[in-house]
């Protein structure tokens, strides 16, 4: 299985995040529901659990994104990225497994 990737724009977000708010990592999480099946869930959180995967790490050996092994089932060969256009910005995931998505960007559905 495939693992995650993480875009430059996204580490550095993260950095700044943990620079100006505290230490922790990003964790995405897939969950059911949103308006094309699933939808993506993104936190900033301090504690890793058993069934977790570190995708990144940083200089220091920290976690700088983490996912569960659920998660990682719909979320693997994925890239995520920091955009920030006219519209905001925000975390977002390029994922390969995804069939279809909606204009938010956070639902997505897979066959």
């Amino acid at each position: 299985m495939q693992n995650l990737t993480i875009s430059n724009s996204a580490l550095k977000r993260i950095e700044y995040i943990q620079k100006h708010e505290g230490e922790g990592f990003l964790r995405i999480t897939v969950d059911g529901g949103g308006c094309s099946g699933f939808s993506y869930s993104f936190k900033f959180d301090q504690e890793t659990f058993e069934d977790d995967v570190i995708a990144s790490i940083d200089k220091s050996g920290k976690p700088t994104l983490v996912t569960d092994n659920m998660s990682l089932t719909y979320l693997a060969g994925s890239e995520i990225t920091w955009k920030e256009d006219l519209s905001g910005a925000a975390f977002s995931i390029d994922n390969p497994n995804a069939t279809s998505s909606c204009g938010c960007g956070t639902s997505f559905s897979v066959t």
